[in-house]
């Protein structure tokens, strides 16, 4: 038998529709207050570092090689063909020995006409000094001649004098032998005269003749260089590096032949970031890291301008060389900068510069979670970093490459 049923109430079906609405929207609400899930990141792939109070040392590193502090540069003198090539790179050499043979012609002959002028004027100077000496000794001659004239024509005027007082000659005698007396002497002084200036002029003339041989000798003497330049030998004891020539090869003068490098005297070669190099200064120590040992040394020498963003630095080695140090080895270097007292530092971020500030991720203290904290940073070194506001000492942070996370500020570790 069915029972009727009642009619349901429209405003209890209001209701509970109103009430399910509001929960919904209260729902709503309160997820939209919820903060986002934080990311996680694997806690093996982080670098983690802890905040220190102590004493930082300020460092900086750059690649480089070892190079020898004395090497001797090779050149041609000349130009020339290589005939003969006796040594090569890497071969012991003393100060004589025969590198390579060259060979030029017109060289040679330079020097055969050299020596042929200078034989001329060395018969032409000995030729002028025989004409030259014997027109003096006729000029000598002439001299004696007049002199002995005017001497007999002086003591015949002394003696017509008294002869005339005695009434023996007559005045015209007399006029006449006076006359003679000084003509001869005009004729003796002359002669005299005449062999000053003749011996003056030979003097000059033989000066003269002297300087062109000596010229001459002196291009006889640099055209003999040059061919002997044509023989070239080491210059030092040492060993030969960088000779790259072939026989028949064609070399102008000035092109490099070789050099000559002194393997026992090392010096580091090394290229420090520009960036960094401002603060290196001459006598700082300095570590070299041969792969086979570390050798110490102190700054002695920076170029004064940049190159390809680095700074080339030399460093001289005050220790003693690993055995395999050569010329040429690639080394890293160590440059110490200064030491900087009871300051707070942490371990170098991946993309933290010196004197910014930057947002690491600072670890909760159980470990679990980083929140991201702006931190001012100072003076940097290769490794550390000094930290001049936003963390304190025992805090940990993040130092690895993080930009991933910079549209979040918390992540959590797993």
């Amino acid at each position: 038998m069915d029972i009727p049923r009642e009619p349901r109430s429209k405003k209890k079906k209001y209701v509970i529709g109103g009430l399910a609405v509001g929960g919904v929207v209260l729902i709503t609400a309160a997820l939209g207050r919820l903060e986002p899930a934080a990311p996680s990141v694997d806690r093996s792939t982080l670098w983690i570092d802890t905040v220190r109070r102590g004493e930082m040392v300020r460092q900086v590193r750059g690649p480089g090689t070892l190079e020898p502090e004395q090497v001797l540069y090779i050149s041609a003198v000349t130009g020339g063909r290589v005939d003969q090539i006796y040594v090569r790179p890497g071969t012991k050499v003393a100060a004589n020995t025969l590198i390579l043979q060259m060979s030029n012609p017109d060289v040679q002959l330079e020097a055969l006409t050299a020596e042929q002028q200078l034989s001329a004027a060395q018969a032409q100077l000995a030729s002028l000094e025989t004409t030259l000496e014997t027109q003096r000794l006729t000029q000598e001659g002439a001299v004696a001649t007049a002199r002995a004239d005017y001497q007999t024509a002086k003591r015949a005027a002394d003696v017509a004098e008294p002869l005339a007082q005695k009434g023996l000659l007559s005045p015209k005698d007399v006029g006449d032998a006076r006359d003679k007396a000084q003509e001869a002497e005009a004729r003796y002084h002359a002669a005299t005269e005449q062999l000053e200036v003749l011996s003056k002029s030979i003097k000059e003339q033989i000066a003269l003749q002297r300087q062109t041989v000596e010229r001459l000798k002196a291009i006889v003497e640099f055209q003999r260089k040059r061919v002997e330049s044509m023989q070239v030998r080491a210059g030092f004891d040492g060993v030969l590096q960088d000779m790259d020539l072939q026989p028949g090869q064609w070399v102008q003068a000035g092109t490099l032949l070789a050099k000559v490098a002194q393997p026992g005297r090392l010096k580091a070669v090394l290229r420090i970031p520009e960036t960094q190099a401002k603060d290196v200064q001459l006598g700082q120590p300095a570590a070299i890291d041969t792969r086979n040992g570390i050798v110490s040394g102190h700054v002695i020498r920076m170029d004064p301008s940049a190159q390809n963003g680095t700074v080339t630095v030399d460093v001289a080695l005050d220790g003693k060389l690993p055995s395999g140090a050569r010329p040429e080895l690639s080394v890293d270097g160590t440059i110490e900068i200064e030491r900087l007292k009871d300051v707070l530092y942490v371990g170098r971020p991946a993309y933290g510069q010196a004197e910014s500030t930057v947002g690491l991720f600072k670890l909760a203290p159980d470990g679990k979670e980083a929140t991201r904290v702006n931190v001012k940073l100072g003076r940097s070194s290769v490794n550390t970093i000094e930290v001049v506001q936003g963390l304190n000492v025992g805090d940990r942070v993040i130092i690895s490459d993080m930009s991933a996370m910079d549209s979040h500020d918390r992540v959590r570790l797993r």
